[in-house]
């Protein structure tokens, strides 16, 4: 009479011992690793707090007010609003031709900072890397880093100053026999002048992160591909432009996140009455409708819109580059 072997199941605790176990519980740790890591390291935890508390007050908090672009608010009244109107006024901005021009505005100077502000970095840091002389290199930074630390009110001194009727532009412009321009009191001039403002300000200083990831590429790479015959640019396309990508995918990101914030200050302060058909955009619109006029409740409802618009954007480019490059922020 033949036996048959019959297969027994493994106790439960036997289930979880094998390698993907032993990941998993690395993966996900117990709250007793937790605490026990606290507690061995808790004067580098402390470090944190500040920066929590920090982020808690003036990032976190003021999102309640937000509760405001649905209740009528009056300045002395009920911080949070006197009483509930709902939609009234996201139906008042959706419906004004006003705020529809600001949109426009915005996008269109919010993309052309993101088309030229974002590659030029990336073509600088690899014209800064080809400089063999140091002393040379290290002067070429400075001179590029330098507009970063002026203030925002000097760069549009001098903007302004630069293309005044009796500025040096204009100068130029008489030598040649032409009259004078008013650059700054023409809609059709402020784009450009913004434009190549930023470009001034903060080209040089995008570099610097550029600058730090071609230092992480392994020479290897480049005597490899020297070997196989590759040019500068064959090395620039096939290894320096792979090596920075990953940083360059992350400040991608973040600035597509923040297209619709275009500066507010220097926005501010260049444009005037005149120049308002190009200039004037949600940020400075939202200063006039909340501070000057006083309606808060309109402009916290137009203010959560555009902060909606930038969620809406960060949260697509990042799952984009996660599934096309394999690079995303989370």
């Amino acid at each position: 009479m033949s036996t048959t072997p019959t297969t027994m199941n493994p106790p439960p605790d036997t289930l979880e011992t094998g390698p993907s176990a032993r990941r998993r519980r690395k993966r996900f740790p117990s709250a007793t690793s937790w605490s026990a890591a606290f507690r061995r390291h808790w004067q580098l935890y402390s470090l944190a707090i500040l920066p929590l508390v920090f982020f808690a007050v003036f990032r976190y908090a003021p999102m309640i007010g937000n509760i405001i672009a649905f209740r009528k608010f009056e300045p002395g009244g009920s911080v949070l609003g006197e009483e509930w109107v709902g939609l009234r006024y996201v139906k008042l901005f959706l419906n004004d031709p006003t705020f529809w021009n600001v949109f426009t505005n915005t996008a269109i100077l919010g993309g052309l900072t993101l088309l030229f502000c974002f590659p030029l970095p990336i073509v600088l840091a690899l014209l800064l890397n080809e400089v063999r002389n140091r002393g040379l290199k290290r002067f070429l930074q400075s001179v590029s880093y330098l507009p970063h630390f002026l203030s925002i009110v000097v760069v549009a001194g001098i903007v302004m100053q630069t293309l005044s009727i009796d500025g040096p532009i204009n100068q130029i412009v008489r030598a040649f026999g032409d009259d004078p321009v008013a650059f700054m009191q023409k809609p059709e001039w402020f784009r450009t002048i913004y434009i190549s403002s930023e470009i001034w300000q903060t080209v040089g200083w995008g570099t610097i992160l550029y600058l730090a990831a071609l230092t992480t590429i392994d020479e290897q790479l480049y005597e490899a591909a020297r070997i196989d015959g590759a040019g500068r640019w064959r090395q620039i396309w096939h290894v320096t432009l792979p090596g920075i990508r990953p940083t360059a995918v992350t400040l991608l990101i973040l600035n597509i996140g923040t297209f619709m914030a275009v500066g507010f200050e220097k926005v501010l302060l260049l444009y005037n009455p005149l120049t308002y058909p190009t200039a004037d955009v949600i940020s400075t619109y939202l200063y006039r409708m909340g501070v000057e006029s006083s309606n808060f409740s309109y402009a916290a409802a137009i203010g959560l819109f555009e902060a909606i618009i930038g969620l809406t954007l960060i949260l697509s480019a990042n799952l984009i580059s996660r599934r096309a490059v394999g690079t995303s922020l989370w």
